[in-house]
């Protein structure tokens, strides 16, 4: 069997209903022959979506063949006793160029029980954001049910929920249950758990190119929102040259920051996970098993396969990475 090595995929671009130009504009990937895209799936293991290796002797291979072959070697030993053959993590760009609809996501026990599906945790990286874009995420002040559903009747819910500035740099992590969208005018890197189940609570009656109102989901939605208000829904992380700044911990991934302009060298033997980076800014060459290379461009997200331990980050321009794993606990050493 041939080993391993840093594996890259092809993106895959979604049409939306509330797409922009960002992706091609600020990223620089060419969505054609849509006209606007909302999202860039850069690795997913959704079924149907799923992500198709770029480079290498795996080329044109499925991640899910690859985790079939070679189990806890690619993923960990303990990601693979926990998840099996489903990649537990997606990983995607977002431009809003209008309201997304106001949503919620199951957790795990009710996405099983209703989809057989992985709930939906995530996290945003404002990447850049227009002057006054906005973001809902959460409630203003604790609701109850009563109060939610006459604002939902009224078409008011936005007046109860927490909307705020976004800004680039700014995170959000948004649990599963806590009702949030984005608004116009913003692009985000977005780290979540392998899932596409959103429900839908309101879509401030937009149609679809055929002139049907979009589907809301508001009786499935009642038993998953979090009507809770929390004294912060976001941190904003400056990066610093050449070191990790961690930006969110749970049991479902563990996301850092990390921004370098020479050599860095990365040792995870203390990690029993796949490791996968998302290139924001920049571009650099991922140095493994003593000189092999496999270079990385803005926008592009590579999967590390668990057995690679030691590797090396060389930049040749100054470069910005999102580092995702599974296993939070567990520490890595710069």
């Amino acid at each position: 069997m041939n080993e391993l090595y840093p594996l890259k995929f092809k993106p895959l671009y979604l049409d939306k209903i509330w797409g922009g130009q960002k992706i091609r504009t600020v990223l620089g990937k060419d969505f054609s022959p849509l006209y606007n895209c909302g999202e860039l799936w850069a690795l997913s293991g959704v079924e149907d979506k799923e992500s198709v290796v770029e480079n290498g002797f795996l080329k044109d291979h499925l991640l899910s063949e690859l985790i079939e072959i070679y189990m806890g070697d690619l993923v960990g030993d303990s990601v693979f006793d926990r998840f099996g053959l489903e990649f537990p993590i997606l990983i995607k760009f977002i431009n809003s160029e209008d309201w997304l609809s106001i949503q919620v996501h199951p957790d795990d026990e009710i996405a099983m029980k209703r989809h057989d599906s992985l709930g939906k945790t995530e996290m945003w990286y404002i990447l850049e954001a227009d002057k006054d874009a906005e973001v809902i995420c959460g409630f203003k002040k604790e609701t109850d049910l009563f109060t939610y559903k006459k604002h939902l009747e009224q078409k008011t819910l936005k007046e109860i929920l927490n909307v705020e500035k976004a800004l680039a740099g700014d995170v959000f992590f948004i649990p599963a249950g806590r009702v949030h969208a984005t608004g116009p005018g913003i692009l985000l890197a977005e780290i979540q758990q392998s899932s596409d189940i959103t429900y839908r609570l309101y879509d401030y009656d937009r149609l679809t190119p055929e002139g049907m109102l979009r589907e809301l989901h508001t009786e499935s939605a009642l038993d998953v929102i979090d009507f809770k208000a929390y004294p912060s829904y976001k941190s904003h992380v400056n990066p610093e040259n050449n070191d990790v700044r961690v930006l969110a911990e749970s049991p479902h991934f563990s996301v850092s920051l990390l921004e370098f302009d020479k050599l860095q060298e990365l040792d995870y033997a203390a990690v029993d996970s796949f490791v996968a980076y998302l290139c924001l800014e920049g571009s650099f060459d991922i140095i493994y098993n003593e000189g092999e290379k496999v270079s990385v461009e803005k926008a592009e997200a590579v999967l590390i396969p668990a057995e690679l331990k030691n590797i090396q980050l060389q930049p040749s321009v100054k470069s910005r990475i999102l580092e995702i794993m599974i296993d939070g606990e567990q520490e890595k050493s710069l």
